[in-house]
This record gives structure tokens, C-alpha cells and sequence, in this order.
């Protein structure tokens, strides 16, 4: 991490003095789920294993009709340091998330995909500039330089299309605002009052972070994205959700 960070001068003194917290605080991983029954068992044993100390684990189902929902209640509520909560129906992935930040105990937070797309290994390199204070969030990003599988073509240039269109409004200079890596710290999730349902909540999120002046970083993570033949759902109706949402948040409401 020291090669990572060297041009950050302050980060650099932290380091090398080896200033830390006395004490590891709690992390509480929030997992959103839809239907994905053939990857939930992995993911949640993934989480578990990571290195960070003292961890919970935070399952919201968000009405699961493929088996998703009884693999939970049968075999993975039951596991130490996890809790399943679950939604009557869908309502998107927004929604899946604030309900898990609800119940979420952690002074940090980290969201996680259920799909297998991105790695819990990750997860000390998304802490460290919390655990430094020096970001209040840690966006993960897919092209700052971590491995990553190969995605669509389009796929790719509509990613890059909505972030460049989010740092026009924001004037942030982040890479990756889609990113399904994001940790940081529950205070501001609380502050943030966010309301999207489904996939326009990292732009919203984005926007009011950026409106409330918060200390954001960037970390480049790992991604093994998923073809659309393999699950993947968002779609054309999403990326226009996610369009609207960086100006309802970004611009309709800047002040």
C-alpha cells in the first residue's frame, strides 16, 4: 500500500510513524440480494474468511424467487457473525442496502455484491484510508489498475459515459462511480438521508457526498464481471434511472 499512496505526503507519515487506531473497529458488510442462489453460499463464505478482525455480516434479501431465500433461512442465517433479513418483494437494490444500513451495528460499513463479482480479499485496501482517517468513503474502482475480467465493449463505454457525466455535475474526479466497492463510515450513510429504490443510488450517493464535502478516495479492486448469459441484470432502463438521478441529486437540488 506504501507504493499506492506515495504521492500522498500525509498518508506517507502515517505510515512510516505507524500511527493506527487503539482498536480494530466493528465492520459491518451489507449485502444486497437478488436471486442469486448460485453464488450465495461462496460469497457469504468469502466475507467470513476475509482478514478484517471483527466483522458482521448483514444479508438482505430482496424478495428472492429462484431459492435464494430459503438457501439463507436453511443454512446461512444460522452461521456466527451473520444475520438475514429479508424483504416481502423486490424493490431494488437501493432499497436492499438502506435496509441493511439500518440494521448494520458497524461503526464502518463496506457494500458487497452477492454475484461474485468483486473479491472480499480487497477489503483491508478499502479500510486503510478510513482506518488512517483520512476519507470518510472509499470508493473501489474497476480501472484504476486491479485485475479485472474482460467486459462487453458497451458495457464498458456506458460505465464510463455515466461517470464522466457524474464528475461534470459533482466536479469529482473519480473513476468508477458504478463500482460495487464502496466502504464508509455509518455516521455519514445516516447523514446522507439517501432515498433511491434500485440502481440509481451511487449516483445519488455520489452527488450528496460530494454537495456534503466528504473525503473521498479511490482504490483500485478487483472485478470478475459477469456476462448477462451469467446472471447480470442491470440493464438500458437502469442506466437511464441512473442518468436522471445525477441530475435530480447533482443539479436539481445543488445548493
Amino acid at each position: 500500500m506504501l507504493q499506492a499512496y506515495f504521492s500522498d505526503p500525509e498518508l506517507l507519515r502515517r505510515l512510516l510513524t505507524q500511527e493506527r487506531p487503539p482498536a480494530s473497529p466493528l465492520v459491518s458488510v451489507v449485502m444486497p440480494t437478488f436471486d442469486e442462489r448460485e453464488t450465495i453460499r461462496s460469497i457469504t463464505l468469502a466475507v467470513l474468511a476475509s482478514s478484517v478482525r471483527s466483522l458482521e455480516l448483514v444479508i438482505v434479501d430482496d424478495g428472492s424467487t429462484d431459492g435464494t431465500r430459503e438457501i439463507l433461512d436453511r443454512e446461512i442465517a444460522k452461521l456466527e457473525r451473520v444475520r438475514v433479513l429479508h424483504h416481502a418483494h423486490n424493490r431494488g437494490r437501493g432499497a436492499a442496502i438502506r435496509t441493511g444500513l439500518a440494521a448494520a451495528r458497524g461503526e464502518l460499513v463496506i457494500v458487497q455484491d452477492a454475484d461474485l463479482e468483486y473479491d472480499p480479499g480487497d477489503y483491508p485496501r478499502l479500510l486503510e484510508p478510513l482506518l488512517l482517517d483520512l476519507a470518510d468513503v472509499v470508493y473501489g474502482s474497476r480501472f484504476l489498475g486491479g485485475a479485472r475480467r474482460v467486459e462487453n465493449f458497451w458495457s464498458s463505454v456506458a460505465n464510463r459515459v455515466i461517470t464522466t457525466t457524474s464528475n461534470v455535475v459533482t466536479d469529482l474526479g473519480l473513476t468508477d462511480v458504478e463500482g460495487g466497492h464502496k466502504a464508509l463510515r455509518r455516521a455519514l450513510f445516516d447523514a446522507l438521508k439517501l432515498e433511491e429504490e434500485r440502481f440509481g443510488f451511487a449516483a445519488e450517493l455520489t452527488a450528496k457526498l460530494a454537495r456534503q464535502h466528504a473525503r473521498i478516495y479511490e482504490v483500485p479492486v478487483t472485478y470478475r464481471g459477469r456476462g448477462r448469459q451469467e446472471g447480470k441484470k442491470p440493464g438500458v432502463m437502469d442506466a437511464l434511472r441512473t442518468f436522471y438521478c445525477i441530475g435530480k441529486y447533482g443539479l436539481a437540488r445543488r445548493g
